[in-house]
């Protein structure tokens, strides 16, 4: 762990946990932050003993209530956009990483917290997690992706009625239209979600990424996406973990995947 930074990562049994650590702020986004994250991302997609990671918030208040607004009305007009594009190269470094990257939400997911939690491959949560984006309160719009990633994740109208009303919801409700994949107890919320991260490391690392690649083509055009659904297959298939998996298939035992 590293205490001197506000993103703290510490790695066990090939798995990173990014904890946001502000709980004085309720884990609130600024520059620094998005700095460290990024960082950290990095780090993960470079050490091939890391096979996947979980984004959590310390405290049992938040996982990110949005970003650090107390500089908006000090920044030029011109800054704003520089800002969104900053957030959204970093998120989409989440989305894009070939390692598992699993939201783990302890609380308010507001704003860009909620947009961050989008960015990950998918979400857990606590019982008494938030969620929205209220930016139109503020006057302005989602700026790191959360117009792009909530109509895709909970459909267009559902999306279009949480960020033109700024309306918050719980966990149950967030379960229900599949902005989240599983509801904890809070206290059983970081077991879980290592759990289901274990799991999946314990699959072919090559498969695994070929899955993210794959999945996140069909967000774009259908033609492009089979296409590399078809690509990424035949880079699966071609490898020891592919003879290993069959092979294991046949023999009826459990397939040993390199790491």
């Amino acid at each position: 762990m590293q205490d001197n930074k506000i993103v703290q990562c510490e790695v066990a049994d090939g798995m990173m946990i990014i904890t946001i650590n502000r709980p004085e702020k309720l884990n609130a986004l600024n520059e620094d932050v998005l700095n460290e994250l990024n960082e950290a991302i990095i780090l993960l997609n470079k050490e091939d003993s890391i096979k996947g990671a979980i984004i959590t918030g310390a405290g049992e208040k938040a996982f990110v209530a949005g970003a650090d607004i107390a500089g908006f009305l000090k920044a030029p007009n011109e800054s704003g956009k520089l800002l969104a594009q900053k957030g959204q190269a970093i998120f989409l470094s989440i989305e894009q990483s070939t390692k598992p990257i699993i939201a783990a939400i302890n609380g308010y997911a507001l704003g860009g917290g909620c947009e961050l939690a989008m960015s990950c491959h998918f979400r857990t949560a606590s019982e008494n997690a938030k969620f929205g984006q209220p930016e139109i309160n503020l006057g302005i719009i989602p700026g790191y992706g959360g117009t792009q990633r909530l109509p895709k994740i909970i459909g267009k109208g559902r999306a279009m009625e949480m960020i033109m009303t700024g309306k918050t919801i719980d966990s149950a409700e967030a379960f229900s239209i599949g902005l989240i994949n599983h509801v904890c107890k809070q206290e059983e919320l970081m077991s879980y979600t290592t759990s289901i991260l274990k799991t999946i490391i314990e699959k072919s690392t090559i498969a695994i990424a070929q899955i993210i690649k794959s999945i996140n083509a069909s967000e774009g055009d259908e033609v492009v996406g089979y296409e590399t659904e078809a690509i990424c297959f035949g880079e699966a298939f071609k490898t020891d973990d592919m003879k290993e998996g069959v092979t294991a298939f046949l023999e009826k035992r459990k397939p040993v995947f390199k790491k």
